[in-house]
């Protein structure tokens, strides 16, 4: 597995530089050493829940210390409403992001034994139905059928070709721990990444001494806007935006809403006190 993520982070490496030279010596030697799957997941398998876990995280966190502090709090009352609302949340994260996967799990499983199913007692329809498919994506009608032909002689693979192409499915292992899995993910990034703007106001009090209100926001402004930037500079390694684009780009969107948080503190505050 370590070997095959290394050459889906080289392919990568090829297209992101234009090298198509290098493109063809990886692939001819995943050929030439019988490994023809490429892993396309490699090592963002868990970058979704990771990637919106620690930016909801670090988001709700620094929103918290924003309208509290815009809201007039002390930095204790911060503190408390920060960490207590972090685990709450990373917690409910966790649990939904679970039991949402495991849902549409279920479901595409489900609709697996239909389609197999359908296979099994009309299977002339279901391939004219993919012939269909194919041709109205602009494959001539006798290449569609020849094609579509060969893969229903093979049915546990024309089905997940079903599914994908009909449905726009794709079949997941049916395996629990990778629910589980995703769903710790999402929780363990969810505090970590939420705990980042809080760390200033544990430091600075009980080792430094310093308990300014000011300086211990603006240390959190300048955590929350650095992970923020660090994060989708990350992030753009599995997309196709560049990482000072993406960066930028989550820096921005993460700022507004901060800044939003804070104004609306401050107007709470204008309102009953």
């Amino acid at each position: 597995m370590e070997m095959q993520n290394l050459r889906t982070d080289n392919a990568r490496a090829a297209y992101y530089n234009l090298d198509p030279e290098a493109s063809r010596i990886i692939h001819d030697s995943t050929s030439a050493a019988g490994q023809h799957r490429e892993n396309h997941k490699g090592g963002g398998e868990y970058v979704k829940a990771m990637i919106f876990g620690g930016l909801d995280g670090i988001l709700t966190s620094f929103a918290i210390v924003a309208g509290a502090v815009g809201g007039g709090l002390a930095w204790q009352s911060v503190l408390i409403l920060g960490f207590s609302n972090i685990l709450a949340d990373a917690l409910s994260m966790g649990v939904g992001e679970y039991l949402s996967s495991k849902a549409h799990n279920e479901y595409v499983l489900s609709e697996k034994k239909r389609e197999e199913w359908e296979l099994r007692n009309h299977k002339e329809g279901e391939i004219k139905e993919m012939i269909d498919i194919y041709v109205e994506r602009g494959m001539g009608q006798a290449d569609a059928t020849q094609v579509v032909n060969t893969m229903a002689k093979y049915e546990a693979f024309f089905v997940n070709v079903m599914m994908a192409e009909e449905l726009g499915l794709q079949v997941p292992d049916e395996d629990e721990d990778e629910t589980l899995k995703e769903g710790l993910v999402m929780f363990l990034s969810f505090a970590c990444f939420g705990a980042l703007p809080l760390l200033g106001y544990v430091i600075f009090p009980s080792v430094l001494g310093v308990d300014n209100e000011s300086t211990l926001f603006w240390t959190a402004v300048a955590t929350t806007l650095t992970v923020l930037f660090v994060m989708g500079a990350v992030k753009s390694y599995f997309g196709t935006k560049s990482w000072y684009a993406s960066g930028a780009e989550t820096l921005a969107l993460g700022g507004a809403c901060a800044l939003v948080a804070y104004e609306v503190g401050g107007l709470v505050n204008g309102l009953v006190l």
